[in-house]
């Protein structure tokens, strides 16, 4: 792992976006960097804020509903700079020891020793690498208050079980993703989220909203995910799917649905028209069987207006059978 970056790239030319601004990089990826995805598409003030985390050292955090893709775009900027990138869901099973470190037993020439096993984050801290908190909103109170030591740009880690203090790399990075901005689970969408400290929350130096992409973008990114949808039909059924995607998040919107349609709900139906031959079937397997059976029919009235055909077994207690319900593919 190379402890600086070695060259300066282009983001106009590395992200499409129109600026001038040239950001540090590596030229080679080791082990930790993710994988380009060349389809993927950049917000360009996202991407700018992500940006200034790399190059700036700032503590970025992106917030938004899910499937909008927030821990994926600091992925794909960091796989575009070769930047070294370890992600971390703060689930509840995420403890205090699990990002400190603890004592373990180990082998030593034959002998059993008791040794200091370093956590994630003085792993992190200590070498050129961009840490992601995912789920931040999630984690528990005594993991949070471990996390906010290291929210100060210089601030030191202090190990205590080893009497040890750890000064950040140059070239360490942090950044988190939120659906609640530390609001804690206003919606009722997103259980087990927590109202955050007003202190920490205040250390983030910037933090970015995510949205979902506009329709000309969501299109090319279902059919560059399904290359078998790229002639002139399929991507006539896909304008229409995303129509679908684009309804549901408006009726979230006014309170008439409890779920939406996020980009990944979109590719996973386009997949699954691909298994199953059939739109309507693999819309109902795909997003209509986690809906509340009471919405069902608002559902199948969006599917009839993007569809112009009605939605097989979109009632309650109906048999779905095996009719078309789309044009198939």
């Amino acid at each position: 792992m190379k402890e600086t970056p070695d060259r300066l790239v282009s983001v106009r030319e590395h992200f499409g976006i129109d600026s001038d601004l040239r950001v540090p990089a590596f030229s080679e990826p080791e082990d930790h960097v993710p994988e380009v995805d060349p389809a993927y598409r950049f917000n360009p003030e996202v991407t700018l804020a992500i940006l200034s985390g790399f190059t700036r050292n700032r503590r970025v955090m992106v917030q938004g509903l899910h499937g909008t893709g927030k821990s994926t775009h600091i992925e794909q900027v960091a796989a575009r700079l070769n930047w070294p990138c370890v992600r971390v869901n703060l689930d509840g099973h995420i403890t205090r020891l699990d990002l400190v470190g603890k004592d373990a037993i180990v082998v030593r020439d034959d002998v059993q020793v008791t040794e200091f096993q370093e956590g994630i984050v003085p792993w992190s801290l200590q070498r050129p690498v961009a840490l992601i908190f995912d789920e931040y909103d999630a984690g528990r109170p005594d993991v949070m208050f471990v996390i906010q030591r290291i929210l100060e740009r210089d601030g030191s880690f202090t190990l205590l079980d080893q009497n040890r203090v750890i000064r950040p790399h140059p070239c360490f990075r942090l950044f988190a993703t939120t659906n609640t901005i530390g609001l804690g689970n206003l919606s009722g969408l997103y259980h087990g989220t927590q109202m955050l400290n007003h202190a920490q929350m205040d250390r983030w130096n910037v933090v970015a909203t995510l949205s979902y992409l506009p329709r000309d973008e969501e299109v090319e990114i279902v059919v560059a995910r399904v290359p078998e949808m790229g002639d002139e039909a399929g991507r006539e059924l896909v304008e229409s799917m995303v129509s679908m995607a684009a309804l549901t998040r408006k009726g979230f919107a006014a309170g008439d649905l409890s779920t939406l349609m996020s980009p990944r709900t979109l590719i996973n139906w386009a997949e699954n028209c691909q298994i199953f031959r059939d739109p309507g079937l693999a819309f109902r397997l795909t997003f209509l069987n986690k809906c509340d059976e009471a919405e069902w029919p608002i559902v199948a009235e969006y599917y009839q207006r993007c569809f112009g055909v009605e939605l097989v077994g979109s009632t309650p207690g109906v048999d779905a059978g095996t009719g078309s319900s789309g044009p198939s593919r």
